[in-house]
């Protein structure tokens, strides 16, 4: 079993305050309840925009690697190959294939590729941002089953 929540650095909680405090600004010209009003929401708003940017996981469970919204069986995936931060870099940009479902979050330096072993899925491989590519792909190889079909959320 593995589990992994790839979530936002915690410098990046900056945002919403920043988000909060430019519309509070901006509201601040039509009285102060207008500006409290606007630094609320735009707290609100950047905290629930980037919770849920960084709510992303990855999970090995029940023979699947589930990743944010695909759903894939273990026995439709090939060799997983954990990628170092340069390696992530080249494998997300130059060396990146169209076709290939990415779990992409630029604060994680590392990733893991995994091909797909399924003659019926075009997606050759899936790329995944995490933070302990290694363990991830230990995980993958020691979970190995399941069913044949593919689900793509």
């Amino acid at each position: 079993m593995y589990d992994e929540r790839l979530t936002a650095p915690r410098s990046w909680w900056l945002l919403p305050v920043g988000a909060g405090l430019s519309l509070g600004l901006i509201l601040l010209r039509f009285g102060p309840v207008p500006a409290l009003v606007g630094l609320l929401t735009g707290f609100v708003a950047g905290a629930v925009a980037l919770s849920s940017y960084g709510s992303a996981r990855i999970r090995v469970v029940q023979g699947s690697l589930v990743a944010g919204q695909a759903r894939i069986p273990l026995s439709a995936l090939g060799e997983a190959r954990p990628l170092d931060a340069a390696e992530a870099v080249a494998w997300r940009s130059v060396k990146a294939d169209p076709r290939a479902f990415m779990l992409l979050r630029s604060y994680v330096r590392t990733a893991l590729r995994v091909e797909v072993t399924d003659p019926a899925d075009p997606t050759p491989y899936l790329y995944l941002s995490t933070r302990d590519p290694e363990s991830l792909a230990a995980a993958l190889g020691s979970d190995r089953g399941g069913d044949q079909s593919s689900d793509r959320g």
